[in-house]
């Protein structure tokens, strides 16, 4: 497992499958997982493709440093290290996947340096909730994101064994599809990347910088047609994910170019995980 050169004195461990040289594919995990989220989803690629895929700064194996989370740990600087890590390995044309805190970094991404960037394929969030995020509904759902900027949310969780597990099965199991069910390897596997002192609080730096979709969606506004996103993006929007309803697609429009919606129907919110047939075939049609 390599690790990138630094940015901001971040190293990102990372994955490469395929044959460099193929049209280039990076994968984006969400919260709570980490790159192994993907590894059904690379496995269809390699053959055809250079498949890089790496732990986003605070998760699995890359650094964890106990910094400011705006400075270090919002979308702009995971961007960084992803556009780090691409420039590394000399990759530009490339087809980003993402999901969760993966989707939006992938977007910050596309939005700044789209010259590196072929296309998106993304799950929710997207961009144009606004308001909406405060109906009774989803801030049922949201609560977790206004725990995490909770000193109490270290207390109770970071560091133990017990919490980590139980709280990783609860997103784990609610936020997915009616057929998913994670096992017990998948959680033995997150609760030993979560469960070490640090490493918790580390992951939701990302909510603690604003990254939420809460303070983002009531954070936003549409951007004039010349400042939105120009690579071409496909929002794969899965049919019972709790967080993201289907109605919410439809502003997607005003804030990119060239963007379609296709529906994942059975799938809930972690699609690379539960429909890898379907992300993965949307990244290599987005590569050709």
């Amino acid at each position: 497992m390599p690790l990138s050169d630094a940015i901001d004195d971040f190293h990102l461990a990372y994955d490469r499958h395929g044959v460099p040289g193929n049209p280039p594919v990076l994968l984006l995990h969400g919260w709570p997982g980490d790159r192994t989220d993907m590894t059904a989803v690379a496995e269809r690629l390699t053959d055809d493709h250079d498949v890089v895929v790496p732990d986003l700064r605070g998760f699995g194996a890359s650094d964890k440093h106990d910094r400011d989370p705006v400075e270090q740990y919002g979308a702009a600087a995971q961007a960084r290290s992803v556009v780090g890590l691409l420039t590394e390995l000399g990759l530009t044309g490339v087809v980003i996947g993402g999901y969760d805190v993966g989707s939006r970094v992938a977007q910050q991404v596309a939005r700044e340096r789209p010259d590196l960037v072929r296309a998106l394929v993304v799950t929710p969030p997207a961009p144009g909730v606004g308001r909406r995020i405060l109906d009774e509904a989803p801030l049922r759902e949201f609560w977790y994101q206004s725990f995490h900027q909770l000193e109490l949310a270290r207390e109770l969780v970071d560091g133990e064994i017990g919490a980590t597990r139980s709280y990783l099965r609860h997103f784990w199991s609610h936020w997915s599809g009616p057929d998913f069910t994670p096992d017990d390897d998948r959680l033995d596997h997150l609760t030993a990347a979560y469960s070490p002192p640090g490493a918790f609080v580390a992951s939701i730096g990302w909510y603690r910088a604003g990254g939420g979709a809460v303070a983002r969606s009531l954070a936003e506004t549409a951007p004039e047609p010349a400042d939105r996103i120009s690579v071409p993006t496909t929002f794969l929007w899965p049919e019972h994910d709790p967080l993201f309803p289907r109605e919410w697609s439809d502003r997607v429009g005003e804030f990119f170019t060239d963007v379609r919606v296709t529906e994942v129907d059975d799938a809930g919110h972690f699609v690379p995980v539960e429909a890898p047939q379907v992300f993965s075939a949307a990244v290599a049609a987005a590569a050709r």
